[in-house]
């Protein structure tokens, strides 16, 4: 995506979207580590997102990121019952 992109997204939106993307490139390594990726440009092209949309949080000036993924993480596993 574009960081015009991830600049049209709110705030909420935008930590969303950065936890999909760390679990993306999660499931990328894993893939790397124990098949053949088809692309692996795909893994370059996700932290490039994750770069973006740090970026584009950090203009809007939001405070305590990685603070506020981990409570974003530990809802959604309440959520599932873990």
């Amino acid at each position: 995506m574009k960081a015009s992109e991830f600049r049209s997204m709110k705030g909420a939106e935008l930590h969303l979207e950065l936890e999909r993307l760390r679990r993306h490139v999660f499931d990328l390594h894993s893939q790397a580590v124990t098949e053949k990726l088809e692309n692996p440009h795909q893994l370059k092209e996700a932290r490039k997102d994750i770069a973006r949309v740090l970026t584009v949080l950090n203009e809007l000036g939001e405070k305590e990121i990685e603070n506020t993924q981990r409570h974003l993480e530990s809802v959604a596993a309440h959520q599932r019952g873990l």
